[in-house]
């Protein structure tokens, strides 16, 4: 191993951390334990079922931890017997108590999925998209006691593109970010840390499922927005009288229509067009409670349940 080796404690729980982990792997540097969420039920059975980070781990030979809390003096004792040069918190999901931030000799780092100050908070891939805004990125900071305060290390950018949703999104931050997680740990005792400024923060609160509610007097692409945004959770809906139709995939146009918006105003190989506030929306992937997404010309098989001239609306 090389000088510049570094002692790391991995904190992190699904899919997005392992990746970081798998990277830190894939390095000279030497995980010495891994910390993630007790295991949760999952699927049909309701099986506990072990989370990507903790079976990645497991793979690897790697001790895992999996405390209720961080807060407890036996936890915290556990954590320091690992003589951790540096913690690495990707995803995690435990508050970190100050003597915890303390105990690594270089502290604790953590990857944001947001270009901070801006959307520090749970979903901040989903609320760049969301809010319209041109690029987002992944922010390599140093962990302070508040919520996504901390001094910034390293900083990788990605534009935002009319078609990425978060699930594009996600993946792209994910490559970005164990970059980046790389980048800094080879420099860490070098990298200056920058402030944040708070004048420039923004916050990004959990999703809620009631957001998935299209408002078609909303302008079109408002909507192509929504849709791309919550997708692949919790996924924009319309309802036709009883029936909750889940919209993954839209595309706003410019062509303007006199039917009110909400109406169903045709059929293409492309899709579905709905009249909205402004312009139309091209939906070309929709789910019928029920059934499986269809996508495309497919979605002409709707007509004799969803007739041109139907209305679309909301019951919530």
């Amino acid at each position: 191993m090389s000088t510049n080796t570094l002692r790391i404690i991995f904190a992190g729980t699904p899919e997005f951390a392992a990746q970081h982990l798998q990277a830190l792997l894939d390095t000279e540097h030497e995980v010495v334990a891994v910390y993630s969420q007790p295991d949760r039920p999952a699927g049909r059975g309701r099986k506990l079922t072990a989370s990507p980070v903790k079976q990645l781990a497991l793979d690897n030979a790697i001790e895992v931890q999996q405390p209720l809390s961080l807060k407890d003096a036996d936890a915290q004792a556990q954590l320091a017997s690992y003589q951790a040069d540096i913690m690495v918190v990707v995803a995690y999901g435990l508050l970190l108590p100050q003597v915890v931030l303390d105990t690594p000799r270089l502290g604790c780092i953590n990857v944001h999925g947001s270009l901070l100050p801006r959307w520090r908070g749970a979903a901040p891939i989903q609320r760049a998209l969301l809010a319209g805004d041109a690029e987002t990125g992944v922010t390599i900071m140093q962990m302070a006691a508040g919520l996504d305060t901390g001094p910034m290390l390293l900083k990788r950018t990605l534009p935002i593109t009319d078609a990425d949703t978060s699930a594009s999104l996600y993946d792209k931050l994910a490559v970005s970010g164990c970059a980046g997680l790389v980048e800094a740990l080879d420099q860490i005792e070098d990298l200056v840390a920058e402030e944040q400024d708070e004048n420039l923060t923004s916050y990004a609160e959990k999703l809620s499922k009631a957001e998935g509610a299209i408002d078609w007097q909303q302008s079109a692409p408002a909507i192509s927005t929504q849709v791309r945004g919550l997708n692949p959770w919790p996924v924009a809906y319309t309802d036709f009288g009883d029936q909750r139709l889940r919209v993954w995939f839209s595309q706003a146009q410019d062509a303007n229509t006199s039917e009110a918006a909400g109406t169903v105003t045709g059929f293409s190989k492309q899709g579905m067009t709905v009249a909205c506030g402004t312009g139309t929306l091209l939906i070309s992937q929709i789910q019928w409670p029920g059934s499986k997404a269809i996508a495309g010309a497919q979605l002409k098989n709707l007509q004799q349940k969803l007739p041109i001239g139907s209305l679309l609306s909301n019951q919530d």
